[in-house]
């Protein structure tokens, strides 16, 4: 919801004490008392609720009765999950192709299964940087797309400007996640072979991680502009052709450069539909013949 006013320095300070949080109480439940593993679970723990608790103070502050309870309604409840089930599909749909495809990877012995979790750990800290581009979408992508000034001239600039960077900032990251393991794999492993699964690798690598900036600035549009519906089904359709990839690679005698390049196959595919739906002169950024009613289906609750 912040996001969503456009105020980013509110969650950057409650991240920032979240995690200062966290890392004194890991350092003393875990290092001082004791208390291990448990330890480090009740810092996190006690992070989430001063997160939580500050969310809802900076909410407080702008006019939003956040710590008052009330029952939603029926209907309230129903809007609520007609907006949250899809983006539940397709966060799930996106989590389970990653974990098919670790269990592929798992599946060819011990020094692929050392590799992957460096490949993938890898892959994930890059992808996290193109995330700031699917919030910029989802901040100011619904005013243009429903607001009452309403501009879908500026809605595509700013969809292109989003775009552009997010290929910018994938080329990059690109070239900086594959240079690690490539050049610099004693940073994460001693063994040799190991580091020779790694270097097969890197090239479907790369074209999985360049898309993926890009990726995210058209599915925050897609949610900005509210169509989840669509959202939900391309990322079930991707996940289910993906995962018969990845089984047709293993039935096949299976190798871990083939599960990698499942995993660029998926990426481009979910950019290629989400850019296709919104470049279409039928689609939302090109019809100014919708009405603010077509557009916006329900209220916030």
């Amino acid at each position: 919801m912040l996001l969503g006013m456009r105020d980013s320095l509110g969650p950057l300070k409650v991240l920032a004490v979240a995690s200062a949080v966290n890392g004194i109480g890991d350092v003393l439940l875990c290092s001082v008392w004791g208390y291990g593993i448990a330890g480090a679970a009740w810092a996190t723990m006690l992070s989430q609720v001063v997160a939580a608790f500050m969310m809802m103070k900076t909410l407080n502050d702008t006019g939003f009765r956040a710590f008052q309870l009330s029952i939603p309604s029926p209907r309230e409840l129903l809007e609520i999950v007609d907006l949250a089930a899809p983006v539940f599909l397709t966060m799930t749909s996106k989590v389970a192709f990653y974990s098919l495809l670790t269990y592929f990877a798992t599946s060819m012995g011990t020094v692929t299964v050392a590799a992957h979790q460096v490949m993938i750990n890898i892959f994930c800290m890059c992808t996290v940087w193109g995330e700031p581009l699917s919030q910029t979408a989802q901040s100011f992508m619904p005013e243009l797309i429903h607001g009452v000034n309403r501009s879908l001239l500026k809605a595509r600039m700013l969809l292109k400007s989003l775009v552009i960077i997010g290929a910018i900032s994938g080329l990059t990251l690109g070239v900086i996640g594959t240079s690690f393991p490539w050049f610099f794999p004693s940073l994460f492993t001693s063994d040799r072979m190991v580091a020779g699964e790694m270097h097969k690798v890197v090239f479907p690598y790369f074209i999985a991680l360049m898309v993926t900036p890009s990726t995210h600035s058209l599915e925050g549009t897609l949610m900005a502009s509210r169509d989840l519906r669509f959202l939900s089904l391309s990322m079930t359709g991707c996940f289910c052709f993906g995962g018969f990839l990845l089984l047709l690679i293993s039935n096949g005698g299976g190798s871990f450069a083939g599960c990698w390049w499942a995993l660029a196959v998926f990426q481009w595919a979910r950019f290629s539909l989400a850019l296709q739906r919104l470049v279409s002169p039928r689609g939302i950024l090109y019809r100014d013949d919708y009405q603010q009613h077509e557009l916006v289906t329900g209220k916030a609750t």
